[in-house]
């Protein structure tokens, strides 16, 4: 029993060397010479064998490479945040170009939150006239709806005219009030004429 454990001990021990020994790096697939840039680095992963491995290596040099190699010389690195391309010294941004990349970012934001509030104000205030246009449209034109000089104030006729309507006994009565008042005024004479008389 103790040769048993000893054993399963050890076959346990070799496994578990095994698994932490660092492993080769998968990186070296290019060669002795580390790639300067992304296209040396592609030009080396177009030589592996497998299309699996391939596809690997691709993948590690756009993962080492942020910049690709311009025509004319240089680097260029694109941002697909801001969809943009900005010119960079070497293969990948130094700390100062991505300082700038992150700040010309933070102006993106702000531009592009400036214009989608500019955009929602415009269609705001176009819905707005759009609805005030339907309600003038749609509301007919009527007496009182026109503007008419203010009466004045001992006319409550006049006033109550303009304000109420027809056929409705809180407006009808006063004017039937007013008329009673103009019929006696009219038969009997004003109330400041009899004083006078007397």
């Amino acid at each position: 029993m103790i040769a048993f454990r000893t054993s399963a001990l050890l076959i346990a021990a070799i496994a578990g060397g095994l698994l932490l020994q660092p492993s080769r790096a998968p990186a070296q697939w290019w060669g002795a010479r580390a790639p300067a840039d992304f296209e040396e680095c592609a030009d080396s992963a177009e030589k592996v064998e497998s299309k699996e491995a391939r596809t690997a290596a691709l993948s590690e040099c756009n993962a080492k490479f942020a910049g690709r190699r311009k025509p004319g010389g240089g680097y260029s690195y694109f941002d697909f945040m801001q969809n943009r391309n900005f010119d960079i010294a070497g293969p990948n941004p130094t700390p100062e170009e991505q300082k700038q990349i992150d700040e010309q970012y933070t102006a993106y934001l702000d531009n592009q939150r400036r214009s989608s509030i500019a955009a929602a104000f415009a269609a705001k205030q176009q819905l707005e006239r759009a609805s005030l246009k339907n309600e003038n449209e749609k509301a007919p034109v009527t007496t009182a709806s026109i503007s008419k000089p203010p009466a004045p104030a001992g006319d409550v006729r006049h006033l109550r005219a303009n304000n109420c309507a027809q056929h409705s006994f809180s407006c009808d009565w006063p004017r039937l009030s007013e008329g009673i008042k103009d019929l006696k005024k009219a038969l009997f004479g004003s109330s400041s004429s009899k004083a006078k008389r007397s």
